[in-house]
């Protein structure tokens, strides 16, 4: 069959993967967002469900004021002998640490840290010892892969971290995983950058702490040679290898989906793709098309990919569902969720700090969507936000002020913003419904007053892309409130169709 790319749609970068007691799970880096570490399910590495979050407490994960695209870097998800196991960084404090459960979709235990320096930290279980693999630097202060091995109850290094491979001499040398499949060890790793130059790598060994030789057709996996209308997939890289219950190989690795060809942009995010792996006879493998990812990839799988998990209501979003994602600190009694929408509590805070506001986001993984929302309540500011973070984000928003309520539309980029543009509302009008549009270009923004649709603007989707703003995550749609004294706004009739 064909496996329609991405698998995994939206800003979910860095997945990690693994099987379960016959279905498959992925992780995927969270950043400033809480919870954090989302986790997908699936039975046949086609069709993937959200079914839990890993990081769940402040008490497993500082976030406090943490800078956007810092907090939660890249995890590792393993399970070994009934217990799920997720590694991964606060890159902002430098602390690599792993968390434990015998379910995954329930409660994660608290961290366990380990001495270790780097980003991208990884796990392997192999013959009753457990090696900590992550990125950081030798001797000489040059880039490579270092490993120990640790005690898994208390994360205590029970050797002396060592450099094991130092890469095929692309920049950025990091997400290293170590398996033990037949009579090797293969080091997958991702150089180049998490950019348009990113790609895979690997190399083997008889032993896991090497020495590793790299394979000579290295990068098994890479689309940075194509460019223009060669490909709209770009970025491919921080894999993990994964066995079917056929026996065959795929790799999950991240990549984005970019818009424009000659200067191009991505705003989406890092989403997940996969690739299936090819096995020589002399113990090497090679991946994908050629060694490229394609959107439609043949592959020797069977299942329906459900477009449907990517669509937005409240009617299909309450409370429970996984994708809501909050900034840094979640404030849960500032948040309520009805029946028929959500309420929200205003704070002092703005979109525009690196801290806390009331914020509920779920993710862009679509270029074409169609949003409708209506908006009401006390508050001074409510609306709704297409946010990259806080000096880059579209508002469209219901502000009251001293009795007199308008739609305004408040764009930010960079160090400049503007109300670009308000429409006074009637006397009396309690609630004001909005809709955005968007395509692979622009925003598009409206709200209806007096049964007319009134346009208020556009804004290019270009400026909240990483090629603008920085950064490793991607747009989401948020509900937000601001209002220094705590009034509330209320949320209802939410219906974001995506694709």
């Amino acid at each position: 069959m064909k496996i329609h790319n991405p698998i995994i749609r939206g800003f979910y970068p860095d997945p990690s993967i693994c099987e379960a007691e016959g279905k498959y799970y992925i992780a995927c880096s969270s950043f400033q967002y809480l919870p954090g570490v989302p986790v997908f399910e699936s039975e046949d590495l086609v069709n993937w469900k959200q079914v839990a979050n890993a990081l769940t407490r402040t008490t497993q994960v500082e976030l406090h004021k943490v800078p956007s695209s810092g907090g939660v870097f890249a995890p590792t998800l393993r399970y070994h002998e009934g217990i799920f196991y997720m590694v991964t960084n606060n890159n902002t404090f430098g602390k690599n640490f792993y968390i434990y459960t015998d379910d995954i979709k329930g409660e994660w235990s608290e961290p366990i840290f380990v001495d270790q320096e780097g980003i991208d930290p990884s796990l392997l279980f192999d013959n009753g010892k457990v090696y900590f693999t992550s990125n950081g630097n030798d001797a000489e202060g040059k880039g490579c892969i270092l490993q120990c091995e640790i005690d898994i109850k208390t994360g205590e290094k029970l050797t002396e971290s060592i450099p094991v491979w130092g890469g095929s001499g692309g920049r950025y040398l990091e997400s290293p995983h170590l398996y033990h499949i037949g009579d090797w060890y293969y080091m997958m790793a991702a150089e180049g950058g998490t950019e348009y130059g990113h790609m895979i790598t690997y190399a083997r060994s008889r032993e896991p702490f090497g020495p590793f030789d790299g394979y000579q057709g290295n990068p098994v996996l890479t689309n940075r040679n194509l460019g223009g209308n060669q490909s709209l997939i770009q970025g491919i890289g921080h894999g993990d290898l994964i066995r079917d219950k056929k026996g065959n190989y795929y790799i999950v690795c991240l990549g984005f989906r970019q818009s424009g060809e000659w200067q191009p942009y991505h705003h989406l995010g890092r989403e997940v793709f996969l690739a299936p792996v090819n096995w020589q006879e002399d113990g090497w493998f090679s991946a994908g098309e050629q060694g490229i990812v394609t959107e439609w990839m043949d592959v020797d799988l069977n299942g329906q990919q459900d477009m449907d998990m990517y669509q937005v209501s409240f009617e299909n979003t309450g409370a429970d569902d996984l994708r809501w994602s909050y900034l840094r600190d979640y404030h849960k009694e500032n948040y309520q969720f009805t029946g028929k929408g959500l309420k929200l509590k205003g704070t002092k805070i703005t979109l525009d700090e690196a801290d806390t506001p009331t914020f509920a986001g779920i993710r862009q993984s679509e270029f074409h969507t169609c949003l409708n929302v209506a908006v009401s309540g006390e508050a001074k500011e409510a609306g709704i936000t297409f946010y990259m973070d806080e000096n880059q984000h579209y508002d469209l928003s219901l502000v009251q002020e001293k009795g007199v309520r308008k739609a305004a539309l408040r764009l930010r980029i960079g160090d400049a913003a503007c109300i670009a543009n308000t429409v006074d509302l009637p006397e009396g009008m309690e609630k004001v419904e909005f809709s955005v549009v968007s395509n692979p270009d622009r925003y598009e923004f409206y709200c209806m007053v007096d049964g007319e649709k009134k346009f208020l603007g556009s804004a290019r989707t270009k400026y909240l892309s990483s090629e603008v703003a920085g950064g490793f995550t991607g747009v989401l749609m948020g509900l937000y409130a601001v209002d220094e004294d705590g009034k509330w706004a209320e949320f209802e009739e939410l219906e974001w169709k995506q694709g």
